[in-house]
């Protein structure tokens, strides 16, 4: 079966198809790339498979599930994460208050709230930003605080779109 699978998904604007019969299948454990030249279609699919848009027609089934018709939110319950190619941090906040926004969300106690922010913070080179506003990061600190966001809940899958844009080759 696999973790996920789309069968025929098809959009189209304004009577202009954008995605045309998109099949693909991921299993656990598999990474798998979406390429195509720019205007393909591959973020509208993206968009599809997480329920941001709806499409025309085609299917998205998750871990054994059709999740087609089911909010954003839901699929992200069930453990399918997304990282969008905008950017979506709180530059407001600390890069630390990023993670923790999401971490209140799952209802752990705050202590180990802190411990999984600071393991992020670590895991991607942030450590040193932990308190600094996420404006002053550079476009590749933001796009690696921006994983470790999406990376928060431990999703089963996580779809990435464009993930190491401004990211250092080298990071």
């Amino acid at each position: 079966m696999g973790l996920l699978r789309t069968k025929h998904l098809r959009k189209s604007y304004n009577g202009r198809v954008v995605v045309d019969d998109v099949s693909f299948h991921v299993q656990p454990s598999e990474i798998t790339g979406l390429l195509g030249r720019n205007g393909a279609g591959k973020t509208t699919s993206f968009r599809m498979t997480v329920g941001m848009i709806e499409p025309d027609d085609g299917s998205v089934l998750f871990a054994g599930q059709d999740v087609s018709r089911l909010p954003m939110y839901k699929r992200a319950r069930l453990g399918m994460g997304y990282l969008s190619q905008e950017p979506s941090i709180f530059t407001r906040l600390s890069c630390e208050q990023n993670l923790l926004a999401i971490l209140e969300t799952l209802g752990m106690p705050r202590r180990q709230r802190k411990t999984k922010a600071a393991e992020l913070l670590d895991r991607f080179g942030l450590r040193h930003k932990a308190r600094d506003p996420a404006r002053t990061c550079s476009g590749g600190e933001r796009r690696k605080l921006e994983i470790a966001r999406a990376l928060v809940t431990e999703p089963s899958l996580i779809l990435m779109d464009e993930p190491f844009s401004g990211v250092d080759p080298i990071a």
